[in-house]
């Protein structure tokens, strides 16, 4: 968790030194997003991936949860971009934006807490199961429309910069749906079969 933080403000100082003063804030703000994004997606479809494509994956899967603290950790770096700019724009983002992100935040820092100790197992594992999802699939849905929202502006440059996360964006639900489902079903059949 302290390396991801760590990476995350070394993005940050990085983007400092290189870009100038117009780029320094709008570069580090993607930046850090897309190294969180990286990390958010091995946490929420690393089980996808292994249900679907075998126990070569299953690493991936075993370590879901770190890979989510991660997340969460490294997210701060991106929160502390966030937070400077609101403290020292003129501009101030609209309300829309920052109750549509701020759920997500909300979400990232919910799960991570539930997670923490074992929390969620005071829960009824249907509803951690329900809580979970949910709370990820916003998130996702949260990274999706930001990616979507950059893909297509700033030329084709800045779209095949932004193509792999939003395809990593898109890809992420069909994966865990589809991995939902071959689990139910093999479950089901386990039924059945006893």
């Amino acid at each position: 968790m302290a390396a991801a933080f760590a990476v995350g403000l070394t993005i940050v100082m990085i983007v400092r030194w290189v870009e100038g003063p117009g780029e320094r804030v709008s570069v580090a703000l993607r930046s850090t997003a897309r190294w969180s994004f990286l990390l958010f997606w091995l946490a929420s479809a690393g089980p996808a991936v292994a249900t679907l494509f075998g126990p070569r994956f299953l690493p991936l899967a075993r370590r879901a949860r770190d890979f989510g603290l991660t997340f969460a950790s490294a997210h701060l770096a991106h929160l502390g971009v966030v937070a400077w700019i609101y403290s020292t724009s003129v501009v101030v983002p609209l309300r829309s934006t920052l109750i549509f992100f701020g759920i997500a935040v909300f979400w990232t820092y919910l799960l991570a807490i539930l997670s923490w100790n074992h929390l969620s197992a005071r829960l009824k594992p249907r509803v951690w199961r329900m809580v979970r999802t949910v709370g990820v699939e916003y998130i996702a849905f949260a990274f999706w429309t930001d990616f979507a929202m950059h893909t297509f502006t700033g030329g084709i440059a800045n779209f095949f910069v932004y193509l792999p996360f939003v395809t990593l964006a898109v890809a992420g639900p069909p994966l865990r749906l589809a991995a939902a489902l071959k689990r139910l079903s093999e479950s089901e059949n386990r039924t059945v079969a006893a």
